[in-house]
Order: structure tokens, then sequence, then C-alpha cells
């Protein structure tokens, strides 16, 4: 009994007609004819009954379809398997994340990746939310690590939140500082160094500002992560970060909470809801998930 043979049966029995099963099957109806009457030579029983052209299925047919059906799942499952074992050792995850989680989750998240799997490609692009959020949409990466609410609301996305962030400020020790905490009111008169349009924390700190009663003053917008670390550390002005990134930055970056009102954001990992991750980008999901999930509250 050959697979082959149990394909051409169930399509037949299926179909009720010799020549629409070859079509299915992409064969010619004479060799899918031959195939069927081997398979009943080989079983020792007809299979359908093939009177005046109307065909129909045998008491044997009948008792052999469930199972050829079953044999043919496990087949196609076996080969789905197979497949998503060999993307575990060729491919490749693209993977989108803010500034702040490429330098403080990440890290240690893809060597772990990488060490298990080397021969998946991990390409990362690093942005604001409002970027990864329509880089994601339109399938230019497969996961992204975005920053909870999305800029707008999109049910073609799916989202797992992964951890809860503290906000803090950092500025230069060579400045007068802010105490050992401080309030999202005592930002007012301080210049701060500001991240450009389209980062989660600029919309964050500025509705934060308003909320308190003023506009906060920019000494210099516009810049990633490391420009505007760079600039507080050269004495620009201040700037709220997220409590990971102040702790890796060193000792040349003064850190001090915020307090009345604290700030949070939340990071959450999203993927298109319409369209499933490859193999190796779930396995890294899942990597994230629970490296998150580990993560103490407020980091």
């Amino acid at each position: 009994m050959q697979f082959q043979q149990l394909l051409y049966f169930v399509a037949v029995a299926e179909t009720r007609h010799f020549t629409r099963a070859a079509e299915r099957v992409h064969v010619s109806q004479p060799s899918l004819s031959q195939q069927v009457r081997a398979l009943e030579k080989e079983l020792g029983a007809e299979l359908f009954s093939r009177a005046r052209g109307n065909i129909t299925l045998t008491d044997a047919g009948e008792a052999l379809l469930p199972l050829a059906r079953r044999i043919l799942a496990d087949a196609d499952t076996a080969r789905i398997e197979v497949q998503e074992l060999a993307q575990l050792r060729r491919g490749r995850v693209r993977l989108g994340a803010t500034p702040s989680v490429c330098t403080g989750l990440l890290p240690q998240v893809l060597r772990d990746f990488h060490d298990r799997h080397p021969g998946i490609q991990l390409l990362i692009e690093e942005g604001g939310s409002h970027d990864l959020v329509r880089h994601l949409a339109r399938g230019a990466l497969d996961l992204a690590l975005v920053a909870l609410p999305l800029p707008s609301p999109s049910p073609a996305l799916t989202t797992v939140e992964l951890l809860r962030e503290d906000l803090v400020v950092v500025s230069s020790p060579d400045g007068p500082g802010l105490g050992a905490t401080a309030r999202v009111a005592d930002l007012q008169g301080e210049r701060l160094v500001m991240f450009r349009h389209g980062y989660d924390l600029r919309e964050l700190t500025v509705a934060a500002c308003r909320a308190e009663g003023f506009e906060p003053e920019f000494a210099v917008e516009g810049g990633e992560m490391d420009a505007v670390l760079g600039f507080v550390r050269a004495g620009l002005g201040v700037a709220v970060v997220p409590r990971m990134v102040a702790e890796r930055s060193g000792s040349d970056l003064r850190m001090t909470p915020l307090s009345r009102p604290r700030l949070r954001r939340t990071i959450a990992l999203a993927h298109r809801s319409d369209v499933a991750p490859p193999r190796a980008a779930r396995e890294l999901h899942s990597m994230l998930l629970t490296r998150g999930s580990s993560s103490p509250s407020g980091v």
C-alpha cells in the first residue's frame, strides 16, 4: 500500500468522480485509475462501485476512508513538524524594538536565542513605537516590542504585555540636580533634552508636564536614545528615560526617580493577527515572554 494510492483513493471518495479527482491531485485520469485499481488488488477488495458512471463507496471503501484520511493527516503533520524544525536551523527573524528595550532587555535574550539557534539571522529595527507599528502592519517585521497603548488602535495586531518600567530623570553629575526624588512639576523651568517625534517617551513626557499645568521647555530635541544621553552628559539639559536605560548608563549620569505622579510605561510584544509568525519568530516570542515575566516590576 502506497501513500500516493491513499491520496488518490481519498480524492475519488470525496469528489465521486475519477476525472475531477485526477484534476485535484494533478495527475492524469488513467494514472489515477490505475493506482486505485492497484490499491484494490493489494487489499483484495473493491473500494468503489462504478455502476453506470455513478461512483459510490463499497463497504470496504467506507471502512478504509477514515483510516486513509487519518494517515494522510498524520503525514501532513509530520511534514509541517519537520519543516518547522528546519526553520529553526536556518532563516531569519525581523524584530523591531524601542531604543530603551534594545539597550536593556534585548542583549541577553538575543544572546540566548543565538546560542540555541545559531543558524537564524536576527535583523533588528530600532525605532519609536509609531514607526514600529507601521512597519509591523505592512509586513516589514515579524515581531515588535512597542509601548502601550498603541499610537492608534489596530485590530490587525495582537499584543501581549511584557513588562512595566519606571521612568526616571537623568542629568549631568555636574549640574544642580533635582534631589533624591523629583515630581513632574519639578521639571518646570528645567531645560529638557527631548526625543524626536515618533518616540512614545516624548509624548508621555509632554503629556505628564501638561497634566501638571505647564509646557516643557526643550534645550535640544530630535535625538535618538544615545544622542539624548550624550547631550545630557554634556550638560545641555535633563531627560526622562526608562530606569533600565539609566541604570546601564554608568556613573557619568545622575538618576532621579519620579514621584507624584510616578511615571511608568508598559512594553508589549506585538505581531500581526492575520499572519502567523515564522517558527523561529515564535520561538523568540516565547523566550521574550519568559524573560519579561521574570523581570521585576519597574525594571
